[in-house]
């Protein structure tokens, strides 16, 4: 319930979600953890926001993430392909096809790039990271979530991430940001592994 709450106060999935929208959701699934672990979004917070868009009459919800390890393991020892597909939503891996160009037209350092199409072109983008550590950024919120958009060597994007990611952040505008924080990452992020480096908050953030 913590999620819709989150939303509520926001004046409810309605006012981002209407009849016949295709939504895209983007939770981070980048690891091969297990949810326990807090290195990718809290399956059942993703279960609850496909929910909320089917009740507001979105016609497809689609979930999809760029992973860092093996997608097909990332997806299932997540939860997140087995809770999205449950509750009604298309899980899909992002491959090279799915991705287009987009210039950056204001940027000083990220000037183009390509990015996942059905993110940039759906109705309703809504960006659904986890709250944890990471080695360089320190935290990983919604800005870092971004980064599964993108196609292309992100590995580039690390030589100047804190330029590279507000810039991104300027171009690729969510219409709706939901961090989970159920369970954080405290240490040893974004992979993280030791649940001793977990804390549980059942707390989540919209915006």
């Amino acid at each position: 319930q913590v999620t819709r709450k989150a939303v509520e106060l926001l004046g409810g999935m309605g006012r981002f979600v209407k009849k016949g929208y295709t939504v895209v959701v983007k939770p981070n699934i980048g690891w091969n953890r297990s949810p326990a672990q807090a290195a990718n979004t809290n399956p059942e917070v993703v279960s609850e926001v496909i929910k909320m868009c089917f009740e507001e009459g979105a016609e497809k919800v689609l979930v999809f993430d760029r992973t860092c390890n093996d997608p097909k393991r990332c997806y299932e020892n997540s939860g997140i392909q087995d809770a999205a597909e449950k509750a009604g939503a298309t899980v899909f891996h992002a491959v090279d096809a799915s991705f287009k160009e987009y210039e950056m037209p204001g940027n000083k350092y990220l000037k183009s790039w390509p990015l996942h199409q059905m993110a940039m072109e759906a109705d309703c983008f809504i960006n659904l990271p986890i709250a944890k550590h990471h080695g360089i950024t320190e935290l990983t919120f919604g800005m870092k979530n971004l980064m599964g958009i993108m196609g292309g060597n992100r590995g580039r994007i690390h030589w100047k991430i804190h330029q590279y990611l507000p810039e991104l952040a300027a171009f690729v505008k969510p219409d709706l940001n939901i961090i989970d924080a159920t369970r954080i990452l405290l240490r040893h992020g974004p992979q993280g592994g030791d649940l001793n480096d977990v804390e549980k908050r059942d707390m989540v953030f919209a915006s």
